[in-house]
């Protein structure tokens, strides 16, 4: 699948550096030669045709070369697992290790945590009928 995809990468860049090597082709051939193109007011356009198509060919030989390299390394955690059969996937192993530390460090924290006091409003007293203030961020007025 992955080379398909590959192929199909190569080919949608080969689309505009043909359509632009087309037109080049089109305007030396109307115009005959180099010297007519120049003579005839073309020389600006076949000029940038020519730049446009080989600004087109920079990703063109990215692709090929990506191509030709290969599978790449895992984008995060570092360098690739080194086995010699190349069918181990362990991934669910460091799935369930990564979850096992989470759960392990959340349980952790809820018991150092102290437990929350209570507030003055609600004590036992008829200090204040209302509900309590809400903690609110810059100037208090």
């Amino acid at each position: 699948m992955r080379s398909f995809k590959s192929l199909f990468g190569v080919a949608g860049a080969l689309i505009p550096i043909s359509y632009c090597g087309y037109l080049l082709y089109y305007f030396l051939d109307l115009s005959g030669s180099a010297e007519e193109v120049k003579d005839n007011g073309l020389g600006p356009t076949v000029l940038g045709l020519g730049v446009v198509a080989a600004l087109f060919c920079i990703p063109l030989f990215f692709k090929i070369m990506k191509l030709f390299r290969g599978p790449g390394s895992p984008r995060s955690g570092g360098s690739a697992p080194t086995s010699d059969d190349g069918d181990d996937d362990d991934g669910g192993a460091a799935a369930d290790a990564i979850i096992a530390r989470y759960m392990a460090r959340k349980a952790a924290e809820e018991a150092a945590a102290p437990a929350p006091a209570r507030p003055a409003s609600q004590s036992t007293g008829p200090q204040s009928a209302g509900p309590a203030r809400r903690p609110s961020f810059g100037r208090k007025s």
